[in-house]
């Protein structure tokens, strides 16, 4: 199977081109690699055209979020599978290989997500569950501890957009990420309408990206990161889920968050409680509507 890399960019600054980097090093500067411009204005695209001129630039103008630029990168795109990858990711070597061997080999398997590690080689998350209380309670540290010392393949419900493989023809067929997430929530939702469709969405710890700190992200979102993170999550439950699981989702994460909120504040950790107490917040005032626009 042919495979297409997309890296959606807006103003990933150094990082993009160690993720380029990181491409070519694996062998991959001779494949389908598009570079979607989602109108950055800190010369980061134009200097990977220089750097990296194998990379096709797609302009699209504007800042379309993650969810429209890596559409009009699939759009562009060539290969059976396209993979989307983090301008502040870097993959390791096979990692690409490995999530399209995986396409190819597990019965039913439509996306494929890789491992994620820090810059010190920690383990992150990849991986989550649907269900909100289940997503809420479990996919944390503690409840993520068997997840650490999985090496195989196996599945799951969905999987991060940092690092992911999605067969062309399925994603042609879900008509792409819904556009209306501009961050946070997109990968999510993409994984829950391919199970809908029967499709499985598979973890491989073995198909390891770096991923750094997130640049744009942190731009534009600030101390309200992990607030977008949230209302990206409360929107899918708001669009695809039962009225009660947007309920529960908000419910529980209001508890959660406040008491990560106190315990921050508590240890004198006032960056960290201000970001969960916003988080909070946006549990409190999310409107379901508004949302669904």
């Amino acid at each position: 199977m042919t495979v297409s890399i997309v890296v959606v960019n807006w103003n990933a600054g150094a990082a993009l081109d160690g993720c380029l980097e990181s491409v070519a090093a694996d062998g991959l500067a001779g494949r389908d690699v598009v570079l979607v411009d989602n109108d950055a204005t800190d010369g980061s695209t134009a200097r990977a055209r220089v750097r990296h001129p194998w990379a096709r630039v797609v302009e699209t103008g504007l800042n379309l979020g993650f969810a429209g630029g890596a559409n009009r990168g699939a759009a562009a795109a060539r290969g059976e599978v396209l993979c989307f990858l983090n301008p502040d990711a870097r993959v390791l070597p096979g990692a690409v290989q490995a999530l399209v061997d995986t396409l190819e080999r597990v019965p039913g398997a439509g996306i494929a997500g890789g491992g994620l590690v820090d810059e010190a080689g920690a383990w992150q998350p990849g991986a989550g569950r649907f269900a909100p209380v289940q997503h809420l309670v479990l996919d944390t540290t503690p409840g993520r501890l068997p997840a650490r010392l999985r090496r195989m393949p196996y599945r799951v419900d969905w999987v991060y957009g940092t690092f992911m493989a999605v067969r062309r023809d399925l994603f042609r067929q879900l008509g792409g990420f819904d556009s209306r997430y501009f961050l946070y929530g997109e990968d999510l939702d993409l994984c829950y309408r391919a199970a809908r469709l029967g499709s499985r969405t598979i973890h491989v710890p073995a198909a390891r990206a770096v991923h750094g700190t997130n640049v744009s992200a942190a731009q534009r979102f600030g101390v309200g990161r992990e607030a977008e993170v949230v209302k990206g999550e409360m929107r899918f439950y708001a669009a695809r889920r039962a009225p009660r699981d947007l309920r529960l989702f908000r419910a529980v994460g209001a508890c959660k968050f406040g008491l990560k909120a106190a315990l921050a504040a508590a240890i004198g950790r006032r960056g960290a409680a201000a970001s969960y107490a916003r988080v909070v917040r946006a549990c409190v005032a999310f409107d379901p509507l508004a949302a669904d626009a």
